[in-house]
């Protein structure tokens, strides 16, 4: 199993040495907006406890952010106003994660609209600061 690199983005982002949109935080969880969102609303749930992803994962780290994760989606639902959301956490690179820090994708699904891909372009951030806020006051 690859060890957790304590220098990737998402521990910088923690750590406040990179700007996000942020959305929510608390003692054991940021939440942000995704700047390369598949749909409009995409949201990451990132636990602050260093993992690579969910097999290395603390159990104690599970059980607290998934709690969230759950607020979180039924907020991006309210603001978004989207047909369905799909939930998706990735495990190494085959698998499709990009960043090794354990994070959680909430991503609306619009009826007839194709999601984008992960990864794809950059969102505008006026709009994710908009989202950002709007998801926030559901919370």
């Amino acid at each position: 199993m690859m060890t957790y690199d304590p220098s990737n983005i998402f521990a910088k982002i923690l750590a406040g040495e990179l700007p996000c949109h942020k959305v929510y935080e608390d003692d054991t969880a940021l939440v942000m907006m995704d700047i390369f969102p598949q749909s409009k609303g995409h949201t990451l749930v990132l636990p602050k406890a260093p993992s690579r992803n969910l097999l290395d994962a603390d159990p104690a780290t599970l059980s607290a952010v998934m709690p969230l994760v759950q607020r979180v989606a039924r907020a991006v639902e309210a603001v978004t106003k989207a047909d369905g959301l799909r939930i998706a956490q990735f495990n190494e690179a085959p698998a499709g994660q990009t960043v090794f820090h354990l994070h959680f994708h909430i991503i609306p699904v619009y009826e007839g609209i194709a999601l984008g891909a992960h990864g794809g372009g950059k969102a505008d951030d006026a709009e994710l600061a908009a989202l950002a806020k709007n998801i926030a006051a559901k919370l």
